[in-house]
């Protein structure tokens, strides 16, 4: 499987559109009062243990990766499944909190100018507080996406492992392009050549 690191315009895209959204809850939550404004405090705190978690995961997959060969031999071994699913989570974890830091945003954007309303604080408090996890999330995702990656020894996007598989690949063309000699004076083309390598 070929992964490649999350490009910084898809965190700017999950941002903006979660930046609309929270702009048109906070819309709604000023026009019909459907309460759905806000977020638990619980809900910012479960969301930082949860990056710290994906952190912790990535971690372990970076410090099997990166560990010598003959030290690894020691070492329990780490499922391919588990560090491939380690990866798709850090890149979850890290585009979701840009789309949650946008959604908040938008919400405080659109509310802060009644924020002497006790109803209004609140909930521009608690998007501040969610914001500020959403990005810790969206940061977390981000260094845990970059702990996945294979050292640059390992893998087969190494470059020393591109110019060995390119030398063998030349190696094999050459031993097969053999020129076959024709019969003397039966023919007059000099050989002919097999099918070259691409």
């Amino acid at each position: 499987m070929k992964a490649r690191r999350t490009r910084w315009w898809v965190y700017l895209i999950a941002a903006a559109v979660g930046l609309l959204a929270g702009m048109g809850i906070a819309y709604l939550e000023e026009t019909h009062g459907l309460g759905i404004a806000g977020v638990p405090w619980i809900a910012s705190a479960v969301m930082v243990v949860v990056g710290f978690i994906v952190l912790y995961l990535a971690w372990q997959v970076h410090k099997y990766t990166t560990t010598d060969p003959q030290k690894r031999a020691q070492l329990k071994p780490l499922d391919p499944e588990r560090a491939v699913n380690t990866l798709i989570i850090s890149k979850a974890l890290a585009i979701a909190g840009a789309l949650l830091a946008g959604w908040y945003g938008g919400q405080i954007l659109m509310l802060y100018d009644r924020f002497e309303a006790p109803f209004y604080r609140r909930v521009v408090i608690e998007c501040i507080i969610a914001t500020i996890a959403s990005l810790i999330d969206m940061v977390l995702g981000i260094i845990s996406e970059g702990l996945c990656q294979l050292p640059p020894n390992m893998g087969p996007e190494n470059p020393e492992m591109i110019r060995k598989r390119r030398q063998k690949k030349m190696a094999s063309c050459s031993n097969n392009t053999t020129m076959h000699a024709g019969d003397a004076g039966a023919s007059s083309e000099a050989g002919k050549w097999s099918k070259p390598c691409n």
